[in-house]
């Protein structure tokens, strides 16, 4: 069963929500009902995943460029076939 849920959000917010929405192809509701049903079947005990990060691994982002190559293709290069 749907509910209706009033909000009172900024409008400069209201308008990019849109605006996402409709890159995705969904509504805002939609997408606010997803968001939902994450935070609310977020098990207590897992980590937000802005929390999962290290000096290491926060160096490396952005580091690397994806060229658009087919990974196993540069491997088989790499690797010599008997």
């Amino acid at each position: 069963m749907r509910a209706k849920l009033t909000l009172m959000i900024e409008k400069d917010v209201v308008e990019k929500a849109k605006e996402y929405a409709r890159g995705r192809n969904k509504s805002v509701s939609r997408i606010v009902e997803e968001y939902l049903k994450n935070l609310s079947s977020m098990d207590e005990r897992s980590i937000p995943l802005k929390d999962l990060s290290s000096p290491i691994t926060d160096s490396l982002v952005g580091m690397f460029e994806d060229s658009g190559k087919d990974y196993k293709a540069m491997l088989a290069r790499c690797v010599p076939s008997n």
